[in-house]
C-alpha cells in the first residue's frame, strides 16, 4: 500500500470513529458546517439578497396556490354532490386553471433565477479560489496531487452549484408547501391533523441517523475520487514508460482497484439514501389509514362538522404534503454530502502562503548587481537539511556556473534566488537588497529562466514562445525562434497544437522553445537550469552560441550536469551534498585535480 493509500485509510478510519462516537447525539450542523455556511452566505450570496427575496416571494405564491387548490377542490365537490350547479362547477374549474397557470409561471422563473444566482456565486468562488491558489507557495503544489485540485475546482464546485441553485431552492419550495397546506388543514380540522401528525417525528429521527452515516461515507468517496483522478493523470503522463516497460497490467489493476473503491462507496451511499423513501411511504400509508378511518367516523357522526368533500380535500392536502416531505428528506441527505464538498472547497483557503511581500516591500532595486548567498541555511524538511552556512557570489554581468552530482542542491540555489522558497538562516541579496525585502512580482520580472522541467502548452509553437511576453511583436517572437533554430519547425507546424505537455515534440525541440522564451523575455538575470541537457552535440553547439549572445551584459547563472557546457564560465561553484567544495575558473579547477577535474575527465572519456 502506498503512502497516499495509508493516509486515505487513516483519514477514513478517523472520520468513522468520530461519527461512531457522536451517533444520534451529533447535531445536524456541527460548528464547522455552520462556519462554512456563514462564510459562503456572507461572501457570495448576501449581496444578492433582493433577488433571493424575489425568489422567496415566488415560492410563497406557489405554496399559496396549492392551498387554494385544496379549498377549490372541496368547493367543486360540494357543487357536484350538493348544489348540482353547472355554472358553479365551471367557475371552480376556471379558478383552478387560473391558480395553476400562476403556479406554472412561478415554476418557470424560480429555477431560472435560482440557477443564475447559484452559478454566479460558484463562479465567483471558483475565481477567488484560483486567485488564492496563485498566491500559494510552490511547496503547496509539490505536496498536493493535481487530481485533488481538479476535483475541487471542477467536480465539487459544479456539484455545489447544483445543490444551491436547484436542490436547496426546491427544498425551500417544499418547506413552504408543507407549511401552507398544513396551515390550511389545521384550520379545517385541527383534531384530525394533530392525530395524523404524531407520526411525523419519526422522519426527523430517520434523517438524523442516516445523515451522519452519509456524511462519513461522502468524505471517503470524495477522497477516493481524488485518488482516482490523480491515478489517471499519473497514468496518462507516464504512458510512454508504461508502454516501454510493458506495465499495462499493473496500471489496469491499480485503476481498477480505485474504481472498485468508488463503486463500493457509491453503493453504500445509495443504500443509506434508499432508506428514506420506504420510511416515508410506510408513514404515508399509516396516515392515510388514520384519515380514512377517523375522518370517515367524523363524517358519519353528527358530532363533527365533517363531510365527504372535507375528507377527500383532507386526503388531497396530505398527498400534497407527503411528496414535498419525501423530497425534503432527500434534501437533508444530499445536504450532508454538500457540506463535505463545501468544507473541501473552503479548505483551500486554509492553505496560507509563506512567501509573501514584506509590509514595506521595495519595487525598485538593481538587478544588474551582484547576487549573494550569505551564510545561507536551508532545508525542505527539518530532518533533511540541504544547505548549512553556504556562501556564494554571482557577479553582475558575468557567467557563473553551478555543477555537482544529482541531489547536491544546484537547482535549489536558483529556487532561493527567485524566492520560490525562503532561507532558514542567512540572506540572499541582489544588488545589495535582500530578496525578502523586494516585491515578489518585481523580483521575478527580473529573471529569464530556462528550467529543467520545461512546460509546453497544448497550443502552437508561436503561442508557446509568446507565453512569457504576451505583448511581444511578431518580429520579436520570430527573432527568438530563429536564434535557437526552431523557426523552420514553427513555419511547418503553423497553428497546430503540440499535444498535451508538448507530446508531439522531441526533448530537444522543447528545450529550444524554452530557450527562445528566455530570448524573448530578455530580463537582466538569466537562469539556466540544465538548458542544453536534451540536445545532441551538434544542436548544442548551435544553441550554445545563441546562449552566449543572450548572456551578454546579463548576470547569468548556469546549472549543469554536462561540464563541457560551463568551461567558458567566469566562475564555477562545485557543490557536494549542499556544500561548496570547490570554486574557480575551469582552468583553476582542473589544476586542483579535485572533484571537478575527476568529473570532467570521467565525462570526457565517456564521450570517447
Amino acid at each position: 500500500m502506498s503512502k497516499d493509500d495509508h493516509s486515505a485509510s487513516a483519514q477514513a478510519d478517523t472520520t468513522r470513529a468520530a461519527l461512531h462516537k457522536r451517533k444520534e447525539r451529533a447535531p445536524l450542523f456541527n460548528d464547522q458546517d455552520k462556519d462554512n455556511i456563514s462564510w459562503f452566505w456572507n461572501k457570495y450570496l448576501k449581496e444578492r439578497t433582493p433577488w433571493l427575496g424575489l425568489v422567496m416571494v415566488m415560492i410563497l405564491i406557489q405554496g399559496f396556490a396549492y392551498q387554494q387548490f385544496i379549498s377549490l377542490t372541496e368547493s367543486g365537490l360540494r357543487v357536484i354532490f350538493d348544489d348540482g350547479s353547472v355554472s358553479g362547477l365551471i367557475k371552480v374549474c376556471g379558478m383552478v386553471l387560473a391558480i395553476f397557470s400562476v403556479r406554472a409561471v412561478m415554476s418557470y422563473w424560480v429555477p431560472r433565477l435560482s440557477a443564475w444566482l447559484a452559478s454566479n456565486a460558484v463562479f465567483k468562488m471558483r475565481r477567488d479560489l484560483i486567485d488564492h491558489m496563485m498566491t500559494l507557495d510552490l511547496a503547496f503544489f509539490e505536496r498536493t496531487k493535481s487530481g485533488d485540485i481538479i476535483l475541487r475546482l471542477v467536480n465539487q464546485a459544479q456539484d455545489l452549484s447544483g445543490f444551491i441553485g436547484q436542490t436547496t431552492v426546491n427544498a425551500v419550495r417544499d418547506t413552504v408547501t408543507i407549511i401552507a397546506v398544513s396551515g390550511y388543514l389545521i384550520w379545517k380540522n385541527p383534531l384530525l391533523f394533530m392525530l395524523v401528525i404524531i407520526v411525523m417525528p419519526t422522519i426527523t429521527i430517520v434523517v438524523r441517523r442516516i445523515s451522519q452515516g452519509i456524511k462519513g461515507t461522502q468524505a471517503n468517496a470524495e477522497n477516493a475520487m481524488g485518488n482516482y483522478m490523480s491515478g489517471i493523470e499519473e497514468m496518462t503522463n507516464g504512458m510512454r514508460t508504461v508502454k516501454i516497460s510493458n506495465q499495462e497490467p499493473v496500471e489496469k489493476a491499480r485503476l481498477n482497484k480505485a474504481t472498485g473503491e468508488i463503486r463500493d462507496l457509491t453503493i453504500r451511499l445509495q443504500k443509506l439514501q434508499a432508506m428514506m423513501s420506504p420510511t416515508v411511504d410506510i408513514l404515508a400509508a399509516i396516515i392515510y389509514v388514520l384519515i380514512i378511518g377517523v375522518g370517515g367516523y367524523m363524517a358519519l357522526s353528527p358530532s363533527f362538522e365533517m363531510d365527504g368533500a372535507g375528507i377527500i380535500g383532507f386526503m388531497i392536502g396530505m398527498a400534497l404534503i407527503f411528496d414535498p416531505a419525501r423530497r425534503l428528506t432527500a434534501f437533508f441527505v444530499s445536504m450532508q454530502a454538500s457540506l463535505i464538498i463545501l468544507d473541501s472547497l473552503r479548505s483551500l483557503y486554509r492553505e496560507v502562503p509563506t512567501i509573501t511581500n514584506a509590509p514595506e516591500a521595495k519595487e525598485v532595486f538593481d538587478p544588474t548587481g551582484d547576487i549573494i548567498l550569505d551564510e545561507v541555511t536551508f532545508q525542505y524538511s527539518e530532518k533533511h537539511p540541504l544547505f548549512r552556512n553556504v556562501n556564494m557570489t554571482f557577479e553582475g554581468g558575468k557567467v557563473t556556473a553551478i555543477v555537482g552530482a544529482t541531489g547536491s542542491g544546484k537547482t535549489s540555489v536558483l529556487s532561493l534566488i527567485a524566492r520560490l522558497y525562503d532561507v532558514s538562516e542567512g540572506f540572499v541579496t541582489i544588488g545589495g537588497t535582500a530578496v525578502k525585502d523586494l516585491r515578489i512580482d518585481k523580483l521575478r520580472q527580473s529573471f529569464s529562466v530556462v528550467a529543467q522541467d520545461i512546460v509546453i502548452f497544448n497550443s502552437s509553437i508561436y503561442e508557446n514562445i509568446k507565453y512569457v511576453r504576451p505583448d511581444a511583436t511578431d518580429e520579436e517572437i520570430w527573432r527568438a525562434a530563429e536564434l535557437v533554430g526552431i523557426d523552420q519547425l514553427m513555419r511547418d507546424r503553423g497553428d497546430a497544437p503540440l499535444g498535451p505537455k508538448g507530446s508531439q515534440l522531441s526533448g530537444g525541440q522543447k528545450q529550444r522553445i524554452a530557450i527562445a522564451r528566455a530570448f524573448l523575455r530578455s530580463a537582466p538575470i538569466l537562469l539556466l537550469d540544465e538548458a542544453t541537457s536534451a540536445l545532441d552535440q551538434r544542436t548544442e553547439e548551435r544553441v550554445r552560441g545563441a546562449i552566449q549572445e543572450l548572456s551578454k551584459d546579463k548576470t547569468t547563472i548556469m546549472v549543469a550536469h554536462r561540464l563541457s557546457t560551463v568551461t567558458h564560465a567566469d566562475h564555477i561553484y562545485v557543490l557536494d551534498e549542499g556544500t561548496v567544495v570547490e570554486e574557480g575558473t575551469h582552468a583553476q579547477l582542473m589544476e586542483q585535480e579535485g572533484l571537478y577535474a575527476a568529473m570532467f575527465n570521467a565525462q570526457r572519456s565517456s564521450y570517447g
